[in-house]
């Protein structure tokens, strides 16, 4: 049940406020994941659906450092993976991975993809999260496991089974790869995969030094209604939010 006097997400009478609100959130949340280390050279992306033209979404410029991205840098890309606004180049392995998650997907706005040290170390596994914590629980029977690495994902036929596989999950682990988280908005789908790196390296620290305890079926599925809504990935990227902007209020620009 969520406390009735908790922020909600925000409402758009007009999709130019929405779709700034949406860049701000993106460029946060790049920074965000270059502040926790999730940045790897050129690799990662995350992508924002245009609430007005829907079969675009706005990305992350190939190339580009997280840490320096402003809203301004964000590139707007087409279905058939042109840059319609922007003047840098865009990553075609985000072109073919995000525009067949955002065409499976209608309810997804954003998607997450980054080769993070921890989850490309579980990933390695070829197997799901298990609930030994209550954090892991966000993701109890609600990810999947991508088991078929052929190398950069660089063709749509990849991407469209890459989005099977996702199904109507928040989470994938791409086996060999690394993560990738999705959402309702940039912030749910932002937050989703801070936690699930999160949770990754605990279970690696935690079966390193033994056999962790799993949390029962039920009490996973109790947590999961908890702590694994779409409410409570939006709600948790606020203070992040809020975070990034004070610490790098350039990001806004």
């Amino acid at each position: 049940m969520i406390q009735p006097n908790l922020p909600q997400p925000p409402l758009f009478d007009r999709p130019e406020a929405e779709r700034l609100h949406r860049k701000q959130r993106l460029a946060a949340a790049l920074r965000l994941f270059a502040y926790c280390g999730f940045d790897e050279g050129v690799a990662g992306h995350i992508t924002a659906r245009d609430p007005e033209y829907t079969d675009h979404f706005w990305v992350n410029p190939f190339g580009l450092y997280f840490g320096h991205i402003r809203v301004s840098d964000l590139l707007l890309v087409n279905h058939k993976g042109e840059v319609v606004e922007g003047d840098r180049p865009v990553n075609a392995a985000a072109f073919a991975i995000h525009s067949q998650i955002h065409t499976a997907r209608p309810d997804v706005i954003a998607a997450a993809h980054a080769h993070s040290l921890s989850g490309k170390a579980f990933s390695s596994l070829g197997r799901s999260l298990a609930p030994i914590t209550q954090d892991a629980c966000s993701f109890y029977e609600d990810h999947a496991v991508f088991d078929d690495y052929t190398g950069v994902v660089l063709s749509t036929d990849e991407g469209q089974r890459i989005a099977a596989t996702l199904g109507d999950r928040k989470a994938l682990i791409l086996r060999n790869h690394g993560l990738m988280t999705v959402g309702h908005s940039v912030d749910e789908a932002a937050w989703w995969f801070v936690a699930m790196d999160r949770s990754c390296q605990a279970q690696l620290m935690a079966e390193a030094i033994g056999q962790p305890v799993l949390i029962d079926p039920e009490v996973a599925s109790l947590t999961f209604s908890q702590v694994g809504s779409h409410f409570m990935g939006w709600f948790s990227f606020q203070s992040l939010y809020e975070k990034m902007v004070r610490l790098q209020p350039d990001l806004l620009e």
